[in-house]
């Protein structure tokens, strides 16, 4: 399978009264993106913070970060059944998760298969928002997702300002990274939206990058979002002039929709104007040991 096509969301954040009107609103962007015949759909991170409306928002962030895991049984079911019935992968943003009761509580984002299979992918690094008010703490291990397509890896947020979390996927042959995010200003969302793209560049893969946009003004933690949906390619002839196969309007709620020739970044990596991937095998010895001048 050498071309797909994904869909990557600018999600709105809104209050919800329950559960279900949490579910409608997901049911029907997956809905939207099986109509348009995408493969692969990808939410953004804390897209799940709607949920906290549900219990007492007075509460201390982190207490209302505790309970929000509560709903993850019931947020798996949703999003597996959602996978196996339109037939799609779906990278289901992140959700607050925690192993085992009293245990710390983690940002991890699930990733589901058509076939209903699922595992996730955690936040590898935390924001100083998430250690020190929200008391999150950070996952060990990257982890690659063997698709029918190929394969592909998660860098959640901050995580993607890491070039070496990259840089291992493309090593393992991920063509593809998704990138979920949520920023609540436009510096925020900027850090992240040029990692992006030079993670897109340095390892000649897609990017897929989804935000939250609107707000829960009851919930100061979560009160702003700032966002914009980008599909990003390398900078090479094969691809989009820029650098962009598409991309959304900031701060809209949208579904930005692109088709990937995974097959184009096989030949980029080996026949590319520059091989980026490739001259990294160097780098290593290059900077091992830097030679000191004072001039």
């Amino acid at each position: 399978m050498d071309r797909i096509r994904v869909a990557s969301l600018q999600y709105y954040i809104r209050p919800v009264e329950s559960f279900d009107q949490f579910r409608e609103q997901v049911e029907g962007l997956v809905e939207t993106a099986e109509d348009y015949a995408c493969r692969l759909l990808i939410f953004p991170e804390y897209f799940t913070s709607q949920l906290l409306t549900l219990s007492n928002v007075r509460r201390p962030i982190h207490e209302q970060i505790r309970h929000l895991a509560r709903h993850v049984p019931r947020f798996i079911d949703l999003m597996s059944s959602l996978a196996t019935r339109h037939g799609l992968y779906i990278v289901a943003g992140t959700i607050p998760n925690i192993d085992d009761d009293g245990g710390p509580v983690y940002n991890d984002s699930f990733v589901f298969s058509p076939s209903g299979e699922w595992d996730h992918q955690g936040k590898l690094h935390m924001t100083r928002f998430e250690a020190e008010d929200w008391d999150v703490r950070a996952r060990s291990k990257l982890k690659i997702f063997e698709c029918d397509f190929g394969r592909m890896a998660v860098a959640i947020c901050y995580d993607v300002e890491f070039p070496e979390i990259a840089r291992q996927a493309a090593l393992h042959d991920a063509k593809i990274l998704c990138v979920p995010s949520c920023t609540d200003d436009r510096q925020g969302f900027l850090r992240v939206r040029y990692c992006a793209q030079a993670r897109a560049i340095e390892n000649q893969m897609y990017v897929i990058h989804s935000g939250t946009v609107g707000s829960l003004p009851m919930v100061p933690a979560v009160s702003l979002n700032y966002g914009q949906a980008s599909i990003l390619t390398p900078s090479d002839f094969s691809f989009a002039r820029d650098g962009i196969l598409a991309e959304g309007l900031a701060n809209q709620e949208s579904m930005v929709i692109g088709e990937l020739d995974l097959e184009t970044i096989g030949r980029a990596r080996t026949f590319g104007t520059v091989l980026p991937l490739l001259d990294s095998a160097r780098t290593k010895d290059v900077v091992a040991d830097p030679i000191v001048r004072t001039l």
